[in-house]
């Protein structure tokens, strides 16, 4: 199993970027090997993140190499996961388009659908949700773990010193751009669900999780009764839990549990290790 950090200029972002890959080639005492290409699951992070966070915060380096499971893990700044051209900041196309274009060419990955899959937490739940339902035909399944689905509060803030800064409306305004023009945007994740709801056997298959005393569960839970009033197969678990890695470290387990992956006893040989 190897653990690549990949440094790249990012045509999306102009810039330099870094993400972690976990790639489960050259298992040890694996019954069976394979040269078939890995199934994929796109890991986004929260706010105040970065591409360590999945590493350092859960297992799931070990659980990617039981489930054989390939992961990338960029970076998304606090930028929502959503494209801002003024500034070229354009992380729904890096995320959606090119992050999944370089890493089919740099690793053994499958181009199929049903092999590849989003999910996040919080705001990283909120950017696996929007750009999973967005580019639906690269995507086939969805995970977001205590989704940062904070359109409405974005629309109703105000700029108040008493405020966090990330609940200031400049903040927002930052992220979304003219608040008014918010609803029905590529960036409103109810308008991307609706525009499924006449196709909806496009729709990827959603799982949703928050911990029940996490200050998102209600929006979490409004949005999944959403989700299914527009036809999606959406899978729901909540739990005694915050909004902390003690719930994603858990929940993440269960999202690979959910997912359609592998025999845990096959995996790649390279060559390099006697297996």
């Amino acid at each position: 199993m190897a653990l690549v950090q990949v440094n790249f200029i990012s045509r999306s972002l102009l810039r330099t970027v870094t993400i972690n890959a976990i790639i489960p080639v050259d298992k040890i005492g694996v019954e069976k090997t394979s040269d078939k290409p890995f199934k994929t699951l796109y890991l986004l992070h929260g706010i105040f993140g970065n591409y360590t966070d999945w590493v350092t915060g859960t297992r799931i380096q070990r659980w990617a190499e039981k489930h054989n499971l390939a992961v990338i893990m960029p970076s998304g700044e606090n930028k929502f996961y959503v494209d801002h051209p003024d500034s070229m900041d354009n992380f729904s196309t890096f995320i959606g388009e090119e992050l999944v274009e370089v890493t089919r060419r740099l690793f053994p990955l499958s181009d199929k659908r049903e092999d590849t899959y989003i999910a996040g937490l919080s705001m990283g739940g909120y950017g696996a949700l929007t750009n999973g339902l967005k580019y639906y035909q690269t995507f086939g399944y969805i995970a977001g773990l205590s989704s940062a689905l904070v359109l409405d509060d974005a629309i109703h803030s105000v700029n108040d010193p008493k405020l966090p800064p990330i609940s200031q409306r400049s903040y927002y305004e930052s992220q979304f751009g003219d608040l008014d023009q918010l609803k029905g945007s590529e960036m409103d994740y109810e308008a991307l669900a609706r525009r499924l709801a006449s196709h909806p056997q496009d729709f990827p298959k959603i799982f949703m999780a928050c911990g029940t005393e996490d200050f998102l569960y209600q929006v979490n839970v409004a949005y999944r009764d959403f989700l299914k009033q527009q036809g999606a197969e959406v899978t729901f678990m909540e739990g005694p839990g915050g909004h902390d890695w003690d719930f994603w470290d858990t929940y993440i387990l269960k999202v690979l549990e959910w997912l359609p992956l592998d025999d845990e006893s096959e995996g790649m040989n390279s060559g390099h290790v006697s297996v």
